[in-house]
């Protein structure tokens, strides 16, 4: 296997991959690309978010790059930012939430260390959740709880959302 050619990150941040991918250490990464029961959790989820942006003082993205750190540009599925919105084109602070939808590609070792990762770079909360049984954790520094009812309530937040009700709008 030959070695990977080091990317800088403004040309990474500067130029459109297809599919896109995440930026690690100066190495392109692929993203598992969802299949049709991601794809739809994705946008319906997005927009139950994004409809309730007033109400909750936030502002919701779906596959936004972020600079978690200098050396590392990970992309969630959705996240959500806390009013005032970042400057610029790509944050350079964590969001709020975090969610990542499972793919069919996906294995849980890893999925679960960047949920880990995730956190480590300042990320309050991560949801892991798969797009065909629905269920779902909550990753904080506190570690890992199952949402057993299908809906996530965000500690100290208004933000509750209903997986039932966010694929029934």
């Amino acid at each position: 296997m030959g070695a990977a050619t080091l990317v800088p990150l403004e040309e990474y941040l500067n130029t459109s991959y297809s599919p896109d991918r995440e930026y690690r250490d100066g190495v392109l990464v692929e993203r598992n690309v969802g299949d049709k029961a991601h794809a739809k959790l994705q946008i319906l989820l997005g927009k139950y978010v994004a409809q309730r942006r007033k109400q909750w003082n936030i502002e919701a993205y779906t596959e936004l790059r972020i600079k978690l750190r200098p050396d590392w540009c990970p992309i969630p599925d959705v996240c959500i930012y806390a009013l005032p919105e970042f400057e610029g084109r790509y944050p350079d602070r964590p969001p709020l939430l975090w969610i990542e939808i499972l793919s069919e590609d996906d294995r849980f070792i890893d999925v679960w260390a960047k949920a880990k990762d995730l956190i480590e770079a300042g990320v309050p909360f991560v949801w892991i959740i798969d797009p065909n049984t629905l269920e779902s954790d909550l990753w904080s520094s506190a570690g890992r709880q199952p949402v057993t009812d299908k809906t996530l309530r965000l500690p100290d937040s208004p933000i509750v959302i209903p997986l039932l009700d966010a694929i029934e709008e």
